[in-house]
């Protein structure tokens, strides 16, 4: 299955590009422990909100959130300096946009792939997909492996991740070593 999601490496140089090719699918193997679904019953946990002050309006279901704001949902916790909530017709959250100095996410993925980080100067989260797009100094890290850019994509839902540079800024992709692995020496 192709993923919409996956890490683009771009280049001037054609040899350069090659090259990136075929390190191309070491990278996305490394990348896997990120690739992951979170815990399904997170979906089923009530929500909630916490701030210094809160207004709503009726006509157009937009809740904004001003102060030490937090918001929970089983695992999932996104915390800002403001945050903004719209609300479909029957008052369940389609989106919620998040700015702070940083906004942060975070969100416990499987058991076993524990608990993913995000921070951004802006944190979009789409209920409805459930992809959050942090942007601004965006960063994600899990299980040690972490990436860095201009704009994050980050699936909840597949656990799927795609990283843009901005300006003269590159992506950044780091992973750790592996643990279980011997590797012998020349000599």
């Amino acid at each position: 299955m192709k993923s919409k999601f996956l890490p683009t490496l771009r280049s001037n140089s054609k040899a350069h590009s090659l090259c990136q090719l075929r390190k191309l699918p070491m990278v996305m193997l490394l990348a896997l422990p990120l690739y992951s679904h979170a815990l399904p019953s997170d979906s089923n946990q009530e929500i909630k909100l916490l701030a210094d002050k809160a207004t709503y309006s009726e006509r157009t279901g937009v809740t904004s959130y001003s102060g030490n704001v937090s918001i929970t949902q089983g695992t999932f916790k996104m915390t800002a300096d403001n945050i903004t909530v719209n609300l479909s017709q029957q008052r369940s959250i389609n989106s919620a946009v998040a700015t702070g100095r940083p906004a942060t996410m975070q969100q416990v993925v499987t058991q076993e792939k524990g608990l993913a980080k995000g921070q951004a100067s802006k944190i979009d989260y789409n209920a409805v997909t459930g992809i959050i797009t942090l942007t601004g100094n965006a960063k994600l890290v899990q299980n040690g492996a972490s990436f860095a850019g201009n704009v994050i994509r980050y699936s909840l839902k597949a656990g799927d991740v795609e990283a843009t540079a901005g300006g003269n800024q590159r992506v950044e992709l780091v992973f750790p070593p592996s643990s279980g692995s011997s590797q012998s020496g020349v000599r």
